[in-house]
């Protein structure tokens, strides 16, 4: 018989990413950067559906720093979303779930509708044995069934949580979950291997709105019931809803797993054979890459001598690495990783120190989006810092004002409408205007194309929270 329940994604993107680190960061993660192809591992969870039939628009919880970004990736693909739930403090999987369950309960029908939950951050080769995968599952889901994805096990990995399958029933595989594990030591990987009973836990799953709020309030009532007030007290705002934040803080911090997929007896697994990582590490995504002779991968400028099993990344300068072998080497415009493979879990201790230095590289790169374009930060010295800016088609700057800085605007491509104080004029290629101290001002890209400036500012300090906003369309602060 031919399903007629249509799917919703549901896409998880509040990771922060820092054991990507220098190239993942707190205010643009792995999901969003271009890892592998042309496109980010979140744009890539999206597109892999196309083949799905009944697939609807995707619904997205992310954390509100990120929405932006969430947003023009979308636009970026011709993606319509159904709505993008901003979260105000990490809650792990939990209330994420629960809170997009019971938004589609209120605005679809909770026991037609099936939930895809995709982590935004994963990698998938084969795209056809996932759909296959997907619509193998959706029949079980449809009569009720909690359904989670597990990974075949190719190598007896110890940085992954398992769970076993009950032995396997007739529909194509798809199997009873016996029990979940957590991360095995060596010898328990090998046996699991070994025993082709045992899957990684993928983090993907399948089930009604309708269910899985019953098994949240069975299992973890505490958590529908903030999340459901959560929701209820949520405002929009342009095209997000923002959940209250007293409310959703209630939330204990609880993975799925823990709060329903572990106590519920409705739970089955559906195999997954498909060529999957969660670009957890560097090394991971050596694992997933494309090696050339030698067993390296590379991505940007590299140039390699009598190097062997290595991951070298190039964002901006030429890379040479001669006669090392099994490292990671990682460039970006304003930091350099090294480390051998073997220490690349420990990423986060230097991402810690970081932290504890108030370096703004763990948060930060030097080039940074804004929902209107970006800047990078070309060269600062002592009471100057230049950067070049690029402000999207048909979009502007807040009218902000400085009480620190003075700024001297170059148009370098494309046309500027300047405001700077009562007087607002245009500006044209190799044109000027000075912004003096404590003025109010916007720039503004009336054109069809990208405008570009050159941005020199000068004065006592030059931090990025000395600006005072008076209007912005993106409803920041």
């Amino acid at each position: 018989m031919t399903s007629k329940q249509q799917i919703v994604p549901v896409i998880l993107s509040g990771g922060s990413g820092t054991r990507l680190w220098p190239l993942s960061r707190a205010m643009r993660p792995k999901q969003f950067i271009n890892l592998v192809g042309d496109d980010s591992l979140f744009q890539q969870t999206l597109t892999r559906l196309a083949g799905i039939d009944g697939m609807a628009d995707p619904v997205v919880v992310c954390n509100e720093e990120h929405r932006f970004l969430v947003a023009e990736q979308l636009q970026a693909l011709g993606i319509d979303r159904r709505t993008i739930i901003l979260e105000p403090v990490a809650r792990n999987t939990g209330p994420a779930i629960a809170i997009a369950a019971a938004q589609l309960s209120a605005d679809g029908d909770p026991q037609n509708d099936l939930m895809l939950v995709l982590p935004a951050d994963h990698l998938i080769h084969d795209i056809p044995a996932f759909i296959d995968a997907v619509e193998l599952a959706r029949e079980t889901a449809e009569e009720g069934t909690l359904i989670t994805f597990g990974i075949a096990p190719d190598r007896p990995a110890t940085g992954y949580g398992y769970l076993k399958a009950a032995e396997k029933e007739s529909l194509g595989g798809i199997a009873a979950v016996e029990k979940f594990i957590e991360k095995p030591d060596l010898s328990s990987a090998e046996s699991y291997l070994a025993d082709g009973n045992y899957y990684w836990n993928s983090g993907m799953f399948m089930f009604t709105p309708e269910i899985c709020l019953q098994e949240f309030d069975r299992h973890c009532p505490e958590v529908t019931a903030h999340a459901t007030a959560a929701l209820a007290a949520a405002t929009e705002d342009l095209d997000f809803l923002r959940l209250d934040k007293p409310a959703y803080e209630q939330c204990p911090n609880i993975s799925v797993d823990y709060a329903v997929m572990e106590r519920s007896d409705r739970v089955k697994v559906v195999p997954l054979d498909v060529g999957w990582s969660d670009v957890g590490s560097w090394t991971s995504l050596w694992e997933s890459g494309e090696k050339d002779s030698n067993g390296n991968v590379t991505q940007g400028d590299v140039l390699l001598e009598s190097v062997n099993n290595s991951y070298i990344h190039s964002e901006n300068k030429l890379v040479a690495a001669l006669g090392v072998d099994d490292l990671i080497i990682v460039e970006t415009h304003d930091g350099l990783l090294v480390t051998s493979k073997q220490h690349d879990q420990d990423i986060k201790i230097v991402v810690e120190r970081l932290k504890q230095l108030g370096r703004p590289e763990v948060e930060l790169h030097r080039k940074a989006f804004r929902p209107w374009g970006n800047y990078d930060c070309l060269d600062d010295g002592d009471r100057f810092q230049v950067k070049r800016i690029m402000v999207k088609s048909g979009e502007q700057i807040s009218m902000q004002k400085h009480f620190h800085r003075a700024e001297h605007w170059i148009v370098v491509s494309g046309t500027a409408e300047v405001t700077c104080g009562d007087k607002t004029f245009m500006l044209s290629e190799n044109e000027a205007a000075y912004i003096p101290l404590g003025e109010k001002h916007r720039l503004k890209n009336p054109g069809k194309l990208p405008l570009e400036i050159i941005e020199v500012q000068s004065g006592s300090y030059l931090g990025e929270d000395d600006i005072v906003r008076f209007d912005d369309q993106y409803g920041r602060s």
